[in-house]
């Protein structure tokens, strides 16, 4: 009897080879002192975190705990030649790898990948450990103490472990740059190949090639066009895709606007934080993702606001195919203050000046070597079109300065350095949060966007983990709920688009834990409001976006 894997699909889906080994699934398990031999007494399900009821762990450790996984390794065939590596796409916070033993590299945050030594049987142990408190690796919204807009905390590995057989030379990651009438592709680590492309053929030479479709078509969330390609470099042979698309600012009647393949675009959005009830950081399965995806198609949404938190790159290929573009997040670390980094600014006080208050340098470099890990990570999807570096004040030291990085880092996106308040010269967008008045467009040399509004909240009975209740306005049947959601995009969302409106991020797609303001309850059983609920909403949109 074969086995079920949770999470078997291929986990990077823009370069895809046949050498693929899923290590999901049941490892022995073991919760130790640092310098403490592991028993391996209990088992754990990856990938889903410690702390989840699908990893078979709810426990939360003490911060000096090592989590051991450990599983013998069968393949096939021993590797004849080239090299075995060890993937991860995501741990909490890092891991050591050992195989038979002896110690052979680590795992990071983000996705990471060791070199392992070529064998056909072998034990695999990882060794991951979280030191939440120190608060200088990106950590999101997580807290010992949960509770309110705090989430229940995770440890250990939370996205799939694979491995995967590579030649000695081996494409290690592809970049896609837009040159006029298609992509120029960038593939690290080889020098010489071919890219077939829709019955093509482009020569690969210095390791780039440039890829011009006849009769190009633009990639946009209502028409999702994808350009499969195989690259054949040596021995290696991959799979990918791009898309064709454009993103740049101009001044349209007057009022600076974003724009998308050469037109103003109005990204009608959600706020969406990727929590599960289950799961916590990882759902039960990746087809969950594309629920939540064309759930809010159905309801007129075009974007959603990854807020906080990075996922594993299957969601970023259901929003390239589906058609939902992307504001994307980076993850915070540093100290949260609620006083100067929510109420005084909630009140009023936008303009108090941000202090570095991230002066140690740790702090700094870890925050700035995350975005550069996520930008290197996720540059090459078309469904994002936005960078957030950071929100509301929360760990923010030198936004100038990190633009610059990031800017560098990426030509081609929206960058928003400053989300919500204590504004930086060096933004490409005014970016405002609104829930506790109404909305009015601020004069701004720089299209505007409403990165965060709404708030409304309404419990669902049968569909809610806690009894506490944290929202902005509270409602109390789905008839209220739909109706302030109606009046908050007729008198306040919709006749600001003319004007110079560029985007609207309403809070939020899901309820997660005590927050319960979102379109579908945590479980994504129900849904509070009706299609028809935003019909307006929706014409109005495609009319701006024709």
């Amino acid at each position: 009897m074969k086995t079920e894997i949770p999470w078997d699909v291929y986990p990077r889906p823009q370069l895809r080879r046949e050498s693929y080994v899923n290590l999901n699934g049941v490892w022995e398990f073991a919760a130790a002192k640092p310098g403490q031999s592991p028993d391996y007494s209990q088992t754990v399900t990856v990938p889903y975190p410690v702390g989840s009821q699908l990893s078979g762990v709810t426990e939360t450790f003490p911060e000096d705990t090592v989590l051991w996984y450990r599983r013998e390794v069968r393949l096939d065939a021993a590797p004849a030649h080239g090299r075995l590596l060890l993937h991860c796409g995501g741990v909490d916070q890092q891991a050591e790898v050992y195989v038979d033993g002896e110690r052979v590299g680590a795992l990071s945050t983000l996705e990471d990948t060791v070199e392992l030594p070529p064998s056909a049987c072998f034990v695999l142990d990882l060794a991951a450990t979280d030191r939440l408190s120190e608060g200088i690796v990106p950590y999101g919204k997580q807290r010992y103490d949960r509770g309110g807009m705090w989430y229940t905390p995770y440890s250990g590995f939370w996205q799939t472990v694979w491995l995967e057989l590579v030649p000695e030379n081996y494409v290690k990651a592809l970049r896609f740059t837009a040159i006029p009438g298609g992509v120029r592709i960038e593939a690290e680590g080889v020098r010489d190949g071919e890219i077939v492309c829709e019955g093509r053929t482009y020569p690969l030479s210095g390791g780039t090639a440039e890829v011009c479709p006849p009769e190009p078509e633009f990639w946009s969330p209502e028409h999702p066009r994808l350009y499969a390609f195989t690259l054949t470099a040596g021995e290696d042979v991959v799979a990918s895709y791009f898309a064709l698309r454009t993103l740049e600012i101009r001044t349209v009647d007057g009022v600076p606007r974003l724009c998308l393949n050469g037109k103003p675009y109005f990204f009608h959005g959600l706020l969406d934080q990727g929590w599960w009830p289950d799961g916590l950081s990882t759902p039960k399965e990746p087809a969950d993702y594309e629920r939540d995806i064309l759930a809010m198609k159905r309801l007129g949404f075009n974007t959603l606001r990854k807020h906080i938190k990075v996922e594993p790159e299957i969601f970023y290929y259901d929003c390239d195919r589906l058609g939902m573009a992307v504001f994307q997040d980076m993850v915070n670390n540093g100290r949260y203050r609620f006083f100067h980094d929510t109420a005084l600014p909630t009140v009023g006080f936008q303009r108090l000046r941000c202090p570095a208050r991230e002066k140690n340098r740790a702090f700094r470099w870890s925050f700035l070597n995350h975005m550069e890990h996520t930008v290197r990570t996720l540059a090459a999807h078309p469904c994002i079109v936005y960078w957030t570096i950071f929100n509301e004040g929360w760990g923010q030291f030198d936004g100038s300065a990190a633009y610059d990085r990031l800017r560098a880092l990426d030509q081609s996106r929206f960058i928003d350095t400053t989300s919500g308040w204590f504004r930086d010269s060096k933004t490409d967008v005014e970016s405002r949060h609104v829930y506790f008045r109404k909305f009015r467009l601020p004069r701004a040399k720089k299209p505007v966007v409403l990165s965060e509004f709404g708030g409304c909240s309404l419990r669902e009975p049968g569909h809610c983990l806690y009894e506490k209740n944290y929202g902005y306005r509270k409602m109390e049947n789905r008839e209220a709920f739909a109706a302030a959601l109606a009046q908050l995009y007729r008198d306040e969302i919709l006749p600001a688009i003319p004007k110079g409106l560029c985007a609207a991020i309403y809070t939020q797609l899901s309820d997660v834990e005590e927050e319960t303001n979102g379109l579908l309850t945590y479980d994504r059983a129900v849904c509070k409001i009706r299609p028809e609920t935003l019909d307006a909403v929706t014409e109005a949109v495609r009319a701006a976006n024709r």
